[in-house]
């Protein structure tokens, strides 16, 4: 009897510390979501600062028709049109993500992300999205590999993305 009753008082009170030390522990303040990026003016020719009396190094196109015949070109190859692209909110257990992307000569020059920024998702989301960024830029598709511990975020960022290419083929 004194055993059974020892041993119900030991598990009790280990039990209560277990609860109490876990009802102790504060969660983490979150992470606000970075500014969202305009992707109209965020080219590198706009945001580079000019020194006075520096000669340009860039060469005025001999003429407008050869100079657009050139974009359509590029754009004809890659197969994008010129443009700023919103994919289709792609919703997750936590959330909706969907992608922007720049496109300029064929080619994807700026990605951004809205995300959930509540809960676990605040200090998951921001860095996984920063990398998906990072490997759409690299890869140049949407054919980018998944964030360890952000699946469902990657799984929507990539059909989002996915969207925004579909809307800027020509």
């Amino acid at each position: 009897m004194r055993r059974s009753t020892a041993a119900a008082i030991g598990t009790l009170t280990g039990a209560a510390l277990i609860v109490g030390v876990r009802l102790s522990v504060t969660p983490q303040a979150p992470i606000a979501a970075p500014p969202a990026v305009d992707l109209v003016d965020s080219t590198p020719s706009a945001s580079a600062s000019k020194k006075p009396g520096a000669a340009s190094s860039a060469k005025p196109p001999s003429s407008k028709d050869s100079s657009s015949k050139d974009k359509a070109d590029e754009e004809a190859q890659n197969g994008l049109k010129t443009g700023v692209f919103k994919g289709k909110g792609a919703t997750n257990p936590y959330g909706t993500v969907q992608v922007s992307i720049k496109i300029q000569d064929g080619k994807i020059t700026a990605a951004d992300a809205t995300y959930p920024t509540t809960g676990n998702s605040a200090t998951i989301n921001p860095n996984a999205v920063a990398k998906l960024k990072q490997e759409t830029l690299r890869k140049q598709s949407a054919d980018v590999a998944a964030v360890s511990g952000a699946t469902y975020t990657s799984q929507s960022y990539q059909e989002s993305l996915q969207a925004a290419l579909d809307s800027a083929k020509a």
